[in-house]
């Protein structure tokens, strides 16, 4: 059975790069074949690997039966044997269910919560983390709403990160943030809690949702911003209602009300998406929840304590002294996501053994 299932990647690789080949497929599908192509490629030289060792341990075992042969047989036997042992780890590995967003940029929302100006401040923190993080890894930020405070804060901020591979590094960020740190404006020195939400969603494209005009009611309205200003004398701000779900997007960060109207179809697509995975992953998942959390924005997921300057994972009882270096998005933040992504491997390892 395992054989089949290699012989099968094998020979999909193979079709995929036909396909990619032939000039007959559309820039989208292009790019999708491409990932696919991608993630394929990856478990290729473990396979090959794999029937090389098979056919070196029939072989050695045919060679069993010639009385000349035998010891060498036997030395070679037991050295494929163990060569097949770290290969079958491998390929348990690489064979484990994936996330096919993983390799898709993401729309996160960072969202001050109870706290005050103190979790304004702190969601500022989280956004720069991210940015600094992004930056440090080659990809690209778009600010898509904000709503910032006088002192540099945020009561919500929506951004694009744009590159590959970033929803698999960012993923595990969804959930409550709490942060205990004395606030610059109290006097007495006391520790405050506050608290800000993330949400991650991978960015979905055109061909993975597809949207009917006629499910949207499109409203405009005059951009305001802080104090009540008018930002413009136009109506370029835009919300979309997706009447089937009651989803609701709105925008009014930029000048032109169709670079307004794109974003929120954009954050849109990505919210339909999310959902739609989120239904299968429940309908998959249902009786198990997963070491590293549901990706619930009602989850408190990380606590950064300052006096003590450690963070705290609470899905996987993770704690790094390395609150700066952190919220610096440096390579504690790394170091953070990797536990992350190991606990949720060992979990999915342990659920098909």
């Amino acid at each position: 059975m395992l054989d089949q299932k290699l012989k099968d990647i094998q020979a999909r690789a193979a079709e995929i790069e036909t396909q990619m080949n032939s000039g007959n497929v559309s820039g989208a599908e292009l790019a999708k074949l491409g990932r696919e192509y991608s993630r394929l490629s990856e478990i290729l030289p473990i396979i090959s690997e794999y029937f090389a060792t098979c056919s070196g341990i029939s072989d050695a075992e045919e060679m069993l039966h010639d009385p000349d042969l035998k010891g060498m047989a036997q030395e070679q036997l037991a050295a494929f044997k163990e060569q097949f042992s770290v290969i079958e780890r491998q390929l348990q590995l690489a064979l484990l269910p994936r996330d096919a967003a993983d390799d898709h940029s993401v729309i996160m929302e960072i969202r001050a919560g109870v706290g005050g100006e103190e979790s304004a401040l702190f969601a500022g923190d989280l956004f720069n983390q991210y940015k600094s993080y992004a930056l440090r890894n080659g990809w690209n930020i778009e600010i898509i709403e904000e709503n910032a405070t006088s002192l540099h804060g945020y009561k919500e901020v929506i951004f694009r990160v744009l590159g590959t591979g970033v929803y698999a590094r960012f993923k595990f960020e969804s959930g409550i943030h709490r942060v205990q740190r004395v606030p610059e404006t109290e006097a007495s020195g006391r520790i405050h809690t506050s608290a800000a939400s993330v949400a991650v969603m991978p960015e979905a494209e055109e061909i993975d949702v597809i949207i009917d005009e006629k499910d949207l009611r499109i409203d405009t309205f005059r951009a305001q911003g802080a104090g009540g200003q008018h930002v413009n004398k136009t109506d370029s701000a835009v919300r979309i209602t997706h009447i089937p779900t009651g989803t609701v997007v709105s925008c009014q960060n930029e000048r032109s009300q169709l670079q307004n109207r794109a974003n929120c179809m954009a954050m849109l697509r990505s919210k339909l998406y999310e959902s739609e995975r989120q239904v299968q992953q429940n309908s998959r998942d249902n009786s198990r929840k997963s070491m590293v959390g549901s990706g619930d924005r009602s989850e408190k997921i990380r606590t950064y304590n300052f006096p003590e300057q450690r963070v705290t994972d609470h899905r996987i009882k993770l704690t790094l002294h390395k609150l700066d270096d952190i919220l610096a998005g440096g390579q504690g933040l790394d170091e953070m996501i990797d536990a992350l992504t190991a606990a949720e491997r060992i979990e999915q390892l342990a659920g098909i053994s």
